[in-house]
């Protein structure tokens, strides 16, 4: 049974093949609510430009763009499938070259968080929401080599790694349907 939940784990990692189309589907569903709430504390503009890290098969990039319509939405995710995909589902505002999604790969430090911080127009917020390590504790398929595991202050710790000072940083904990726990981190440029 745990070589069946360790590759689960490594398919919402990176989604690959019919098995990764599916956990991009699955993700699709339970991932809107967190998604919502990360977009909803952006207090998007209709001429903001707008970067998503991880998109997955693209639901939050397809609300986004539909909140920024003079604006711009990218996108980087490591799976080709969920490229494919999220490229599917927002097809008509990539024509109109307001979506933008491309192929890229994620470390477990804070490289991405320094450089996402440091294109950051000042004034600009960055969200970040990651379900409390309490919860995933108890899902199988959430291991050392498929998941990183953030409560309150490893997730400001990884902010501040990524140059962002703490008095920047706003960290909520957010309950979510079915009693997961989350938590979600709004960060603000200083002008």
């Amino acid at each position: 049974m745990t070589a069946i939940w360790s590759a689960i784990g490594h398919q919402l990692k990176c989604p690959s093949g019919p098995g990764g189309r599916l956990a991009g589907r699955v993700m699709s569903v339970l991932n809107k609510q967190p998604n919502h709430l990360a977009i909803r504390a952006l207090s998007l503009q209709p001429r903001d430009t707008v970067l998503e890290l991880g998109f997955g098969a693209g639901g939050a990039i397809k609300e986004m763009a539909a909140l920024v319509p003079q604006g711009l939405v990218l996108g980087i995710d490591q799976s080709w499938d969920m490229l494919r995909q999220a490229s599917r589902w927002n097809k008509l505002e990539i024509m109109r070259e307001r979506v933008q999604l491309r192929l890229g790969n994620f470390s477990r430090d804070a490289r991405e968080i320094r450089e996402a911080w440091r294109v950051l127009k000042p004034g600009g917020l960055m969200a970040v929401y990651a379900t409390d390590e309490s919860t995933m504790a108890h899902w199988k398929f959430s291991g050392p080599d498929t998941h990183v595991l953030f409560g309150q202050d490893s997730l400001c710790s990884l902010l501040t790694r990524g140059g962002i000072s703490e008095e920047d940083i706003s960290l909520s904990e957010v309950m979510l349907s079915f009693g997961i726990r989350g938590l979600l981190a709004i960060a603000r440029k200083q002008a």
